[in-house]
């Protein structure tokens, strides 16, 4: 393990039967209060950015807004949210997707996105990858390039990196942290 994996993993707090019995919830609230942490994950997630030839960072609802901003400034590219439908105001593209129970759809501003950009999508979870896979048929559907996607942490029991696979058409994913 490395020092920045040691630094991340000491500064999650799992919270047991959260938001249901049974699940163990990962709880990244104490990692970003520290400035260490904060920082070193920024960094780590920018560089990701900067070795995948990204012009954009797409954060997706909501932690991945608190990473994907400061990523984007720090590595000089633009932000772009995605957001759960009817939060954007003006012209949007959506997405649709399938949850384990029932879908949900995804939105981003239809002028944000256009052909030339690269972009990496920025989030805290990898879990069963339904929202990433939109979000990069969101991408695509704006006419840009899809340069990978890089979390915080996987949680590979869940199968989301199989999911996500096929929409990544060889674009990298990467975890920081494997859980």
């Amino acid at each position: 393990m490395t020092g920045i994996e040691e630094l991340l993993l000491s500064r999650i707090r799992d919270v047991p039967d959260y938001p249901e019995p049974g699940v163990m919830f990962k709880d990244i609230t104490p990692l970003l209060a520290d400035p260490a942490a904060f920082t070193a994950l920024t960094d780590a997630l920018a560089d990701i950015a900067v070795r995948t030839g990204a012009t954009k960072i797409v954060g997706l609802e909501a932690r991945g807004f608190i990473l994907g901003a400061p990523v984007a400034v720090r590595a000089g590219l633009g932000f772009i949210p995605v957001r759960k439908a009817g939060k954007l105001p003006g012209a949007t593209l959506s997405q649709m997707y399938d949850l384990e129970y029932g879908s949900a759809e995804i939105e981003v501003h239809a002028e944000d996105l256009a052909a030339g950009d690269r972009v990496m999508v920025v989030d805290d979870v990898l879990a069963t990858g339904g929202t990433a896979e939109a979000s990069l048929q969101l991408i695509r559907r704006a006419g840009a390039e899809v340069a990978g996607v890089a979390v915080l942490m996987e949680l590979g029991f869940l199968g989301g990196r199989s999911r996500l696979e096929p929409s990544l058409a060889g674009a990298p994913l990467e975890a920081l942290l494997q859980v």
